[in-house]
């Protein structure tokens, strides 16, 4: 899978945002979101995790008269996450796999260095 970098999607996972998911799963999921708070919205990490929410939720086929953009991404991504039917460690796995997708990205595509 192809993976474009956005900036302006880091808009929409605000730390607030984030935060606001960290109490709908596990301990493990809990961890892996207080991990993310005080990092940097330009770090690997921080925009792996968009990455991933984004695949998750299908943002890219969100459309701005769709339900789920009438509801707005902070709603849209709680539910998302809510509605897993994998498991926590598959969430961390889908994770990692974003993780490792920014990181070849930044380094075939931009002099981006963390």
């Amino acid at each position: 899978m192809t993976c474009f970098f956005h900036p302006e999607l880091l808009n929409y996972y605000l730390i607030s945002a984030v935060r606001l998911l960290s109490d709908i799963r596990s301990e493990m999921w809990r961890n892996l979101i207080n991990g993310l708070i005080n990092l940097e919205p330009t770090s690997q990490e921080r925009i792996a995790f968009v990455l991933m929410m984004v695949r998750l939720g299908g943002c890219f086929t969100c459309q701005s008269d769709s339900f789920r953009a009438m509801r707005g991404c902070i709603l849209c991504s709680n539910t998302t996450v809510k509605r897993y039917k994998g498991s926590d460690q598959s969430l961390l796995d889908l994770y990692n796999e974003a993780k490792i997708d920014v990181v070849i990205y930044m380094k075939e595509v931009t002099d981006y260095d963390e």
